[in-house]
Order: C-alpha cells, then sequence, then structure tokens
C-alpha cells in the first residue's frame, strides 16, 4: 500500500517505520524547509510491543522519504494524520482540495464532533482511530518511545465505507498489530480526551508524567479531576459505561493504588510515558493547550470544574 504520513512526528515515526518494515511504501509529508533541517536519516530508540509485553527494544537508523508538496494528482491509498488535536483544523483546510480518492485516517485526540473536524472531506473516505504509542525526539534526529501491540479503531454513526475500514485493519494487522475495537469511537474519542485533560493537569503538580506515577496523592488527584469530568460527556451528548462509571467513583486512593501497580516501572505503558515526558509537545500541551480546550468546552457548556479551575 501507498502511505502518505502527515509530519514527521512521534507517532507517525513510530508507525511508519512498522509499515514500512511490513512492505508497505510510506512517505512523510513535512512542512518547506523541514527536509533540510531534518535529514533523512532518524534514528530509532523504541520498545516494540507487538510480541512482547515490555517491549523489544529496536535501535537503529532508518533512511524516510519526505515531500514538501503533495501534487494534486497523487496516487497515495491511504493518508494517515496524528497531530495535537489543535493542529488537526489546519490540516485538515490544507488537505481538502488534495484528498483525492485516499482513504484517510484520523489518528489522534479530538474534542469536537469529529464529523465536524473533517471539513469538506468525503465522511465515506475517513477511518477514525488511536495509536497505542508515544515518546519524544531527544534531539533532533533521535525518537525515544514505544509503542504497544493493540491500535484503537471504531466508526462513528456507521458512516465510514466497511471496505476502507476492513482495509485499514488488515494494514496494521498485517503489520503485526492487534485492533481493539470500540462501539462507539466518538464516545471512546471523548472520553480518552478527559482522561488525557486529567492526567496532565495532575502531572502538571509533579513536573512530569513520569513523576505522576509515582506519586499516590497526584494520582488521587488524577482521579478526582477525571471525576469532575465525567459530566461533560454528557453535557456533549455522550457518556461512559457503567463499568467505566463505577471505577473512577471508587474511593480515590484504591483506583490511585491501582493505577501505581498498572504503571509500574519496567512495564511498557510506563515507559512510553516516560519517553513521552521529555516531549515539548507535550509539555505545551499539558501545561496550555489541553487543560485549556478542556476548561473552554466545560465552560461553553455550563459543566462547573472546580479543581482543573484551580490548576
Amino acid at each position: 500500500m501507498k502511505i502518505l504520513m502527515i509530519g514527521r512526528g512521534v507517532i507517525s515515526t513510530q508507525y511508519g517505520w512498522a509499515l514500512e518494515q511490513a512492505g508497505n511504501d510510506v512517505t512523510f509529508y513535512v512542512r518547506p524547509g523541514r527536509i533540510n533541517q531534518y535529514g533523512d536519516i532518524v534514528n530509532l530508540k523504541i520498545l516494540d510491543g507487538r510480541e512482547s509485553k515490555k517491549g523489544d527494544l529496536v535501535n537503529k537508523s532508518w533512511k524516510i522519504k519526505m515531500i514538501e508538496e503533495l501534487s494534486s494528482n497523487h496516487d497515495f491509498d491511504l493518508i494517515i494524520i496524528s497531530v495535537n488535536h489543535n493542529q488537526l483544523s489546519n490540516i485538515i483546510n490544507w488537505l481538502e482540495p488534495l484528498a483525492n480518492s485516499s482513504t484517510v485516517l484520523i489518528f489522534n485526540n479530538i474534542l469536537d464532533e469529529p464529523l465536524n473536524s473533517i471539513g469538506s472531506i468525503p465522511k465515506e473516505q475517513v477511518v477514525w482511530g488511536f495509536p497505542g504509542a508515544g515518546g519524544s525526539f531527544i534531539n533532533q534526529n533521535t525518537l525515544d518511545g514505544g509503542f504497544m501491540k493493540n491500535i484503537f479503531m471504531g466508526f462513528i454513526d456507521n458512516i465510514t465505507n466497511k471496505n476502507r475500514y476492513d482495509i485499514v485493519t488488515r494494514l496494521f494487522k498485517n503489520a503485526g498489530f492487534g485492533i481493539s475495537e470500540k462501539k462507539d469511537m466518538r464516545n471512546w474519542l471523548w472520553f480518552h480526551f478527559i482522561t488525557n485533560a486529567s492526567l496532565m493537569a495532575a502531572a502538571s503538580k509533579v513536573g512530569s508524567l513520569n513523576d505522576l506515577f509515582d506519586s499516590t496523592s497526584a494520582l488521587k488527584d488524577f482521579t478526582l479531576i477525571l471525576r469532575e469530568l465525567i459530566p461533560l460527556m454528557g453535557a456533549k451528548g455522550s457518556k461512559v459505561s457503567s463499568i467505566t462509571n463505577i471505577a473512577v467513583n471508587l474511593p480515590a486512593g484504591l483506583v490511585a493504588f491501582v493505577m501505581k501497580l498498572a504503571l509500574a516501572k519496567g512495564k511498557l505503558p510506563r515507559e512510553i510515558m516516560r519517553s513521552a515526558s521529555g516531549s515539548e509537545n507535550l509539555k505545551a500541551e499539558s501545561n496550555v493547550i489541553f487543560v485549556r480546550d478542556t476548561l473552554d468546552e466545560a465552560r461553553r457548556l455550563e459543566i462547573s470544574l472546580p479543581r482543573l479551575e484551580s490548576l
């Protein structure tokens, strides 16, 4: 398959590498001037979780293909967008006249109504997913990160063309990934967003996500902030599952204890979060964008968030 990754970011680079290793033709679109700035070599220092729960270390240099202009008559089968949520509208505005017949995989956080976030790109061409990965560039060309076995995918109002969806799921399965399919992808994306906002808000008090996972009091803060955000789901016309609702409302100390065990040092999710703690983009989102946009949405819907406001 001929694949275009939008940007040479952490997520795009890791999945681009895995998909190319599986025999696909992968190209990165980058902003004008970035090819000379980046160079065509990426040094990968990542944990590959497709075969091992702890992740197999990949330590190698990878030569990538980049373009700075997308032709109006391109023949990419799949375009993958994985950017910070606040960058999505600009990417969509640029891509609208260039999407052609390509399948477009939206592979990032979304707080807005997803179907409104894709502009005039035909809804039938869009597939919805989310990565199980993270990390940071520790210098311009060295990526410290990792990815887990599964990615997350699902339908929104059953609008996506089933054939396109199946092609994308097969693509990732053929590359060794599992698919965790969500019945209501809109609901899952929104809950994931408020969970991230809660994590980042709690992490901002202790310095980093890595420090958060070592602090029982900070994990309790996370639980209480997330609990406060649950009504936002209802105000947006969605809801969390009864099991999730029960879990979130357990004593905060108990939730913190379970999370501390699940995210103990040496486990792959913790190592991915550790590597992501070095990301300047993550710091920017945690301190300003993620929490700010969550607060703006709550104010718009008249939901009170005193804990988040206090930060």
